[in-house]
């Protein structure tokens, strides 16, 4: 449609609006990593479906590892490291996901609860690692709003856990497991509009919460006001800003993966001053590319002889004809891929 001097304002604008929102956002350049192996398709077909994963890491027997993710129509998964379901939890409405292992309490599941858009919960539930299953333990009420992203870990014995609504208003929670389980709110936090991705430092406490259209906030441990210590550049980081990863080394050191889903890529920080640190793209290779990334997980150590030096794991909003699924990247040919590289 050819637009002249006489075409109404709002048409015009309707006309821009489209189109731009035909033509991809590009941001910096990205070096290609190539997934080694996939999950099968979640059950749910044609639909936004597959959203976010975590990783259970088997010390004794690392290729027996598991991964946990959620079909957020379906429930959830849990797959072996070649992608194969183990197990299938059905439970629709579960958003982001996350584990954490409590000791003798075990292997501790949660994951945000959107079955009532108006009242957040966190749904527990316990891994069996040596049968690779799940068993629902209770859902914990956290706060108003529409349930989103979900991180946690273990300080002292208790089960700490974030919760970010998609109003913006961040929770600290404290989870009781002793008997029936238990929540106790800890502190309360915002940031500026909707978030998602949500990870926490193991060694400090420092939280890390994705505005997608905002950037990166880090909350120090204890305290309200958060900090903006990545912005939305659509250079860098192309919105929507989506899941978040933490890989930490040493006492402050380590990176902070961010998913770069308006681009569909993938943005790396050098902790703990956050300095960029490369930028880079599931392509197609053996198993296909990654778009639309939402959630994505990431851990260094031994995993068995697929990934030797770590576990990177994305979820793939287009999956060709199939429905929507998760690719694992091993993220030692990640940390290769990158060395050296800044990117400004």
């Amino acid at each position: 449609m050819r637009i002249g001097s006489h075409t109404p304002v709002a048409l015009v604008a309707a006309i821009l609006l489209s189109s731009c929102a035909t033509m991809p956002a590009t941001g910096d350049p990205a070096v290609a990593v190539y997934a080694s192996a996939e999950t099968v398709p979640v059950g749910t077909a044609n639909e936004d479906a597959a959203d976010d994963p975590a990783i259970w890491r088997n010390a004794t027997s690392p290729a027996d590892s598991l991964v946990v993710a959620t079909d957020k129509k379906g429930g959830l998964y849990v797959y072996d490291l070649s992608g194969q379901v183990a197990h299938f939890l059905a439970r629709p409405a579960l958003n982001n996901v996350d584990l954490v292992d409590m000791g003798d309490d075990g292997v501790i599941v949660f994951a945000s609860d959107r079955s009532d858009l108006d009242n957040a919960k966190i749904a527990l539930f316990l891994l069996d690692t040596s049968t690779a299953s799940l068993t629902e333990l209770a859902t914990l009420p956290s706060g108003q709003g529409e349930a989103y992203g979900i991180c946690g870990y273990e300080e002292d014995g208790s089960l700490i856990i974030y919760t970010a609504p998609k109003e913006g208003n961040i929770g600290e929670w404290r989870i009781s497991l002793s008997g029936p389980p238990s929540i106790e709110a800890l502190r309360s936090m915002r940031v500026p509009s909707q978030p998602e991705g949500c990870v926490v430092d193991k060694r400090d406490g420092t939280l890390y919460i994705g505005e997608e259209a905002g950037g990166i906030w880090r909350f120090a441990s204890g305290v309200i006001e958060g900090e903006l210590v990545a912005a939305v550049d659509n250079r860098s980081l192309v919105a929507d800003l989506e899941g978040l990863a933490l890989v930490p080394e040493g006492d402050a050191g380590g990176w902070l993966y961010a998913s770069s889903q308006g681009d569909n890529s993938y943005m790396r920080y050098a902790l703990p001053d956050m300095e960029p640190a490369g930028r880079f793209r599931i392509a197609a290779g053996l198993y296909g590319s990654t778009e639309e990334t939402d959630g994505i997980e990431a851990m260094r150590g031994d995993f068995g002889p697929g990934f030797p030096g770590g576990l990177f794991i994305a979820q793939d909003g287009q999956n060709g004809s199939d429905a929507q699924n998760f690719k694992f990247v091993p993220l030692g040919e990640i940390e290769k891929a990158l060395s050296g590289t800044i990117a400004r």
